[in-house]
């Protein structure tokens, strides 16, 4: 970092890259690798940082509270950046349904909520250090499963659970085994079937065409647990992942390049 960038940046802040995206944690769900998380956390501090939507999982603590130290550890790390002066902006998405609320009465990003220093909204802006707008969005609002078919979404999200248990029993097998393999059988299975349904292309499609219409640069999303950076027809299009299987966060740098960094594992794309 040069000594100009160095002055630009809050007194209190300091940090290795100028913003971070993260999103579907899922915290309170027996999926989130919160633990790496954190140790990511640790490694990366910015400026700024967004939560894009699925960060705490009400639909499965509905079904079964799940709520281990680490989930608690990762709520009090970001309210510590935040009164550190990060700029912690918190993105509704669909396992959030207390924050769908803010739809009935918010429109716009120039409307928000804050709690502490975290201020909370259904979407926002983010401007990058070379001057690109990128339209941050959870995403759910273009599956259209979520509009067409809410029952079967709801028994999706059952069945991914459980592919979830198998994979955490695969990877224990293979730690025993003295296998070190960051291949994810739920991973494989579910982007086998969204493929086959071109459930992901359709997905990226809609939200590109959105972002087009609204005169952004780029998007940021989540929603699909699918890390992605790609152009679609002139617009950035950026999939930050999950903390569920893939772990893995949208970064950017202090010259505006926005990166993904796969965690642990250090590759980034």
């Amino acid at each position: 970092m040069t000594e100009l960038q160095q002055a630009l940046l809050p007194k209190t802040w300091r940090g290795n890259c100028r913003a971070i995206f993260v999103s579907d944690i899922h915290l309170g769900s027996k999926g989130c690798q919160a633990e790496a998380l954190l140790d990511f956390l640790r490694h990366y501090e910015a400026e700024y940082l967004y939560l894009v939507g699925d960060i705490i999982d009400f639909w499965a603590l509905k079904r079964r509270w799940y709520w281990p130290v680490a989930h608690s550890t990762v709520i009090q790390k970001v309210l510590r950046q935040a009164r550190a002066g990060v700029q912690v902006t918190y993105v509704q998405g669909n396992h959030d349904p207390v924050l769908g609320l803010l739809d009935s009465f918010l429109e716009g990003d120039e409307h928000r909520l804050a709690v502490g220093e975290i201020r909370i909204v259904p979407h926002c802006v983010h401007q990058t250090a070379n001057g690109r707008r990128l339209w941050i969005t959870h995403g759910d609002q273009f599956d259209l499963s979520m509009h067409y078919a809410r029952w079967l979404t709801h028994l999706g999200d059952r069945g991914y659970s459980l592919l979830l248990t198998l994979n955490r029993w695969h990877q224990r097998l293979n730690r025993l085994l003295g296998i070190r393999s960051h291949w994810s059988l739920s991973a494989f299975i579910k982007h086998r079937i969204k493929r086959a349904v071109q459930f992901i292309s359709q997905y990226e499609e809609f939200v590109a065409r959105e972002c087009r219409r609204g005169g952004y640069d780029g998007v940021v999303c989540g929603h699909i647990h699918h890390a992605e950076i790609k152009q679609m027809n002139g617009i950035e299009y950026y999939n930050d992942g999950d903390w569920v299987e893939s772990c893995t966060a949208l970064v950017e740098d202090f010259d505006g390049t926005l990166r993904l960094v796969r965690w642990p594992d250090l590759e980034t794309e």
